[in-house]
């Protein structure tokens, strides 16, 4: 029998700027396995291929969300998504159709605090 991996995804096009580095640290604390994304497509493709076994959960861009949350939304091995965006009320409008949207938030503090509470540690 194979063992779950987690895997935490952060597909935004700015993931690499210098006040996400913190937030990077802090979610490995969480989930070691994080990957980062720039690129929605390598990003689906990367999902896609991950065995069914594995647990994906993703930070997302609101408009990279918009784009890729359709397309994996169903994958078993996608958990949770979350969306970090600047317009909460803007996002929340297409997030609120798809169930394993957890939030939709705007401070990277609110993210950390959202995703430590849904992995109960």
């Amino acid at each position: 029998m194979r063992l779950e991996i987690f895997c935490l995804i952060w597909l935004d096009a700015n993931s690499n700027a210098k006040d996400t580095r913190d937030t990077e640290q802090e979610l490995r604390s969480i989930i070691n396995h994080l990957k980062k994304f720039q690129d929605v497509k390598q990003c689906q493709k990367f999902i896609e291929e991950r065995s069914k076994n594995d647990r994906i959960t993703i930070i997302v861009s609101g408009q990279f969300g918009q784009e890729i949350v359709p397309a994996i939304h169903k994958l078993r091995q996608v958990i949770s998504i979350y969306v970090y965006c600047f317009d909460i009320v803007l996002n929340k409008q297409w997030a609120d159709k798809f169930a394993k949207i957890k939030a939709v938030v705007n401070k990277l503090d609110d993210l950390i605090t959202r995703i430590k509470a849904d992995h109960r540690i």
